[in-house]
């Protein structure tokens, strides 16, 4: 971010951002309002003399990723505001072990972040966390994205109603609260005034979108509305499979821009493990809902999650759950290994897996999932596909972007061979590529058409 030549304070300010995409979006949201307020902002952390830390809390890993950090930055001086999952689950304890921390502000509280900056300035130190988060960014809260340009994320809801035995995110997060349909639209379409080319719609259950709002769930009427934004691919994560009602299935078939991208973090497959995991309904949808899928979408590619080790899992569980990934044929698979979090319901069961154990099933089902995926991506080989490029390198004949197939981050990439035609293809830019090798994650192919690129 450029530093603004009209500034109302003499602090130089920093961001770290730990989490989710979710977690991304609140932080665009607060760059863009201290941005708005006339703050002094760099993306170099060296240059700055407070640092205000995104934190996740969602397993304990990404607490402590979270505490190394603000560790880190206390060691090296700099002043402290903690936002985020970690700010709401712990508050004034963090307060308490950092002298450095200046403030905590909430999940909830974010759009505070210039009031709470100038209370710092004099000298205050606040503890800025709602018990209930109600707050929602709209279109009208001011943005600085921090993704490449050609790509950005839309938060369409906040919270969650459901009470997953594993899960921290509604005591973190709050009770769902949806955004308007038209709220969501014209952020969409202002996002392709600025050259968005891929839109990822994220929420904590991104098939409960509207229930809150509307007394049902309305993600069939907003891909619809959505398939009028100038965005040529528009793609959703999150779904919770008992939401992919036909209706939602056939809103991603007949709208073109809405690309047939299905993540749906399933967590386990053996009715047992579901109900302890609080969510027995899945249990008799997950294989029909898997068929509905390839029926109204055979094309579609499907991303899912997995936890092992969860309390109570047994060998009978766990090949059932093989047994469930090798005949559904998965594209793209991430496996997580259960992580005991106070505040869940899940830490008071009986019957504990060791973690040796669950680490030994996380290895042995991803050995599972890895030739799968790679037979899906040597399916693509002799085909054309368009690639959104996102990374030049001037030093190679290469450069790397995705299909519509791989996520950003969480999926492969696609390696492009250029030969002397790579400076005409920039970021940002979907092209047309032969895919001509392929591996476990990644795709690699070469450009055609290159004499016609100067001339769309």
């Amino acid at each position: 971010m450029k530093l603004l030549d009209k500034r109302t304070s003499h602090l130089t300010i920093a961001f770290a951002h730990l989490g989710c995409e979710k977690n991304r979006v609140d932080t665009e949201h607060m760059l863009g309002l201290l941005a708005a307020a006339g703050y002094r902002i760099s993306t170099d952390e060296n240059k700055a003399s407070l640092v205000i830390v995104n934190t996740c809390s969602f397993i304990q890993s990404a607490r402590e990723e979270s505490i190394k950090t603000l560790v880190e930055l206390a060691e090296q001086g700099k002043e402290l505001i903690i936002a985020g999952c970690l700010a709401q689950h712990f508050q004034t304890e963090l307060l308490n072990y950092l002298p450095e921390a200046k403030a905590i502000i909430g999940t909830g509280d974010y759009q505070h972040i210039v009031g709470i900056l100038k209370k710092v300035e004099a000298g205050e130190r606040i503890n800025q966390v709602s018990q209930n988060a109600t707050f929602i960014a709209d279109e009208y809260v001011p943005r600085y994205r921090t993704t490449i340009n050609a790509v950005a994320y839309l938060k369409i809801s906040e919270g969650c109603d459901y009470n997953c035995a594993f899960c921290i995110i509604p005591k973190l997060r709050g009770r769902q609260r949806s955004r308007s349909i038209e709220s969501i639209v014209a952020e969409a379409n202002n996002l392709a005034l600025q050259g968005v080319q891929e839109l990822i719609l994220i929420s904590q259950i991104t098939t409960n979108y509207g229930l809150d709002l509307y007394g049902k769930p309305r993600l069939t009427e907003l891909l619809q509305a959505l398939g009028e934004v100038k965005i040529p691919w528009i793609r959703v994560h999150y779904a919770y499979p008992t939401g992919l009602t036909p209706a939602v299935l056939t809103a991603y078939r007949e709208t073109p821009n809405i690309l047939p991208y299905l993540d749906l973090p399933l967590q386990h497959s053996h009715p047992h493990m579901l109900k302890a995991m609080n969510r027995p309904s899945q249990a008799t949808i997950n294989d029909s809902i898997l068929l509905s899928i390839r029926r109204h979408l055979p094309e579609a590619v499907l991303r899912t999650t997995f936890i092992t080790g969860f309390p109570g899992e047994r060998q009978e569980h766990f090949e059932h759950l093989i047994t469930f990934v090798e005949k559904h044929q998965f594209d793209h698979v991430g496996v997580f290994t259960f992580s005991p979090e106070d505040g869940t319901s899940a830490i008071k069961l009986d019957d504990h897996i060791p973690h040796e154990i669950a680490e030994a099933r996380k290895e042995q089902l991803m050995k599972v999932q890895q030739p799968i995926s790679a037979a899906h991506n040597k399916k693509l080989i002799g085909n054309t596909i368009d690639v959104l490029i996102e990374k030049d390198q001037p030093s190679s004949r290469a450069i790397l972007g995705r299909c519509y197939r791989f996520a950003p981050d969480v999926d492969g990439e696609v390696h492009v061979m250029t030969e002397k035609d790579g400076a005409r293809i920039k970021p940002g830019q979907i092209v047309p590529v032969r895919i001509t090798g392929a591996d476990t994650y990644d795709l690699q192919g070469v450009l055609v058409n290159i004499d016609d690129m100067d001339k769309n």
